[in-house]
């Protein structure tokens, strides 16, 4: 008997729970829990059609508060929301169906269907005026740096500030625009300290440049080039590198004495088969930029590339300051296409891949007077006809000379030109006899000359 009593009673428990429970569920079904807010609004414990009567009827102050000081004053507004506002709100009713009631506090957004724009910008312009003026003697924090040099990783503790985290506030204002009265609290920005997470992924991310290397290709010589030997300092912000080249690094120096061609003696072969060396003048060839190259193999290294070319990196000098003869091998790096002057036979030849094209006797510099005619290796800069060649002789007059064809090598103005005024052609003429430095010609070579020449080959006088 006592048994069956029990369980009668166990039953009727059961079912009380039951009833309270799905008593309970539909409540929270149509009810918002005592902690929800719409808009910075409290809705507890109210329908979704109640809830939105009070949000909707809400006028907005636009007041903005900040550390409980107000800060900006705007007119007062009757919210407007969109048509389906109301359905919006039950929508977010719906997610919060629970069978007990929650503690758990939730903030919803119903946006407003109005013109804020201006409104909002003077609020962002005041709050950003009064962060100014809060922070005006106030310390920035220093974040903790990761740095590299020299194959270490070094990194530099963070330096706690006073000033507001003005970021933070602005974010917080975005996030409150929709509340009739917005209220907000500054706190003290704080700097990534030395164990956050973005700190210890610079660092892993800056050991990986003590194994950086890349293939340098030099007018077709492959070089290995580590990242210490170009990189001065490195950082990793952002997901990217950032660094600091060597200014003159030694390694480019090397290249440059081993590869670099401007402002070096060429070995060359004469009309007659003999290997002359030729003088360091001249502004033919090309040398590597150190400021650039060390950029150019730095970038490649953080970016992942394998190999990265000099070309981008060499200049050069004269009417052409980018560099000539880059990768050409042939002939010392003269290759198969250049004029060639000898001043003691005072005569000149031109060759295009590698086959004589036109010779002529000519007359070159006055050697008396200090004008010779430049050694060293240079190259045309340009061609042009019937132009006025114009300078100062050796009487200290000034000459204007026409001429059909003019071929310039050097910036100081000499090139092979035409000269009908001329009338000593003899071998010795250059002696006592010879220009103002250019190389003269027979009318009737000079055109000749004039269409073997092309631009940038080279000039060999010796």
């Amino acid at each position: 008997m006592q048994r069956k009593k029990l369980l009668i009673s166990v039953g009727i428990a059961a079912v009380a729970l039951l009833g309270v429970s799905l008593g309970s569920r539909h409540y929270f079904q149509t009810h918002f829990h005592r902690h929800v807010t719409i808009n910075g609004i409290n809705v507890g414990g109210l329908t979704a059609a109640q809830a939105y009567e009070k949000v909707s009827q809400t006028k907005l102050t636009n007041r903005v508060y900040l550390n409980g000081k107000l800060v900006f004053d705007g007119h007062d507004q009757q919210p407007v929301f969109a048509k389906d506002a109301k359905q919006t709100v039950a929508r977010q009713l719906q997610k919060q169906a629970t069978w007990f009631p929650s503690r758990q506090p939730h903030a919803y957004t119903l946006p407003l269907q109005m013109d804020q724009a201006a409104l909002r910008a003077d609020m962002k312009a005041t709050l950003h005026h009064q962060l100014g003026q809060l922070n005006g003697n106030k310390r920035l924090p220093v974040d903790a740096k990761a740095v590299w040099h020299a194959n270490r990783v070094t990194v530099t503790p963070a330096k706690h500030g006073t000033a507001y985290d003005e970021a933070k506030v602005m974010a917080a204002l975005r996030r409150h625009q929709n509340e009739p009265t917005i209220k907000l609290t500054a706190k003290v920005q704080q700097p990534l300290e030395v164990d956050s997470p973005t700190v210890k992924k610079a660092v892993a991310a800056l050991k990986k440049l003590n194994n950086g290397q890349v293939t340098y290709q030099v007018a077709g010589h492959p070089v290995k080039v580590k990242a210490s030997q170009v990189i001065d300092k490195a950082t990793y912000q952002a997901g990217k590198y950032h660094f600091t080249p060597v200014k003159e690094a030694a390694v480019i120096k090397q290249l440059n004495a081993k590869y670099a061609t401007l402002g070096k003696k060429f070995k060359f072969t004469t009309h007659a088969g003999n290997t002359i060396t030729t003088t360091a003048d001249g502004d033919y060839g090309w040398k590597i930029m150190a400021s650039r190259a060390a950029t150019t193999i730095g970038q490649a290294i953080v970016t992942g590339r394998t190999q990265v070319d000099a070309k981008a990196d060499i200049y050069g000098q004269g009417y052409d300051t980018r560099g000539l003869g880059y990768g050409v091998t042939k002939n010392d790096g003269l290759g198969d296409t250049y004029a060639e002057v000898s001043i003691a036979d005072q005569h000149a030849w031109f060759y295009r891949d590698g086959k004589l094209v036109a010779s002529a006797d000519v007359v070159t510099g006055k050697h008396s007077s200090g004008d010779d005619t430049p050694k060293g290796v240079w190259y045309v800069m340009y061609q042009q006809m019937h132009t006025t060649l114009r300078g100062t002789g050796d009487d200290g007059k000034p000459y204007a000379s026409p001429v059909t064809y003019w071929t310039p090598f050097t910036l100081s103005g000499c090139g092979f030109h035409d000269a009908s005024w001329r009338k000593n052609w003899s071998k010795t003429a250059y002696l006592t006899d010879g220009s103002n430095g250019c190389v003269n010609m027979h009318p009737a070579d000079a055109g000749v000359a004039f269409k073997a020449l092309s631009n940038k080959e080279p000039v060999i006088v010796y």
